[in-house]
């Protein structure tokens, strides 16, 4: 029996071990890696999951958003079996995102401060949204709606 401790491999043993290892992955499962990572970490930006409260960034959560959203087709076209659970998970962390208060590109500015003026009776508030109208996401042409 041998008390040698075990040899460390050399740099040339790690570096065809190495080669090996890349001859077998293929780009479109470091795609679907890296969009699940994003959908994940995006998620855990929101600070809605319990104890992830302090991380919240919503510029973190728009540039996940923004990144699924861009490789999103050729996720369709590598991995069509697994596009309709990514665009549903999108789908979640673009409702998170609207929930912690996240605008899109092309959204209105947050409204100023309302003065404590209550409009005249019979008159409508035009700070009250119209509920037969598009959201300002869906009218931004940001948020993927199913069907549409």
């Amino acid at each position: 029996m041998s008390t040698e401790p075990p040899r460390q491999p050399t740099e040339e043993e790690l570096r065809a071990a190495y080669e090996e290892e890349i001859k077998r992955i293929r780009v479109e499962h470091v795609l679907l890696e890296n969009v699940v990572t994003l959908i994940n970490l995006g998620m855990r930006r929101t600070g809605m999951v319990p104890g992830t409260e302090p991380e919240r960034d919503p510029g973190q959560v728009r540039i996940a958003i923004e990144s699924v959203r861009a490789v999103l087709p050729l996720v369709e076209e590598v991995a069509p079996e697994q596009a309709g659970q990514i665009r549903q998970a999108l789908s979640q962390l673009q409702l998170a995102y609207v929930q912690i208060g996240g605008q899109g590109p092309g959204s209105p500015p947050p409204p100023a401060p309302e003065s404590t003026d209550t409009p005249s009776a019979g008159q409508p508030d035009p700070a009250s949204p119209d509920p037969s109208q598009p959201g300002p996401a869906q009218r931004s042409g940001r948020l993927w709606v199913p069907g549409q």
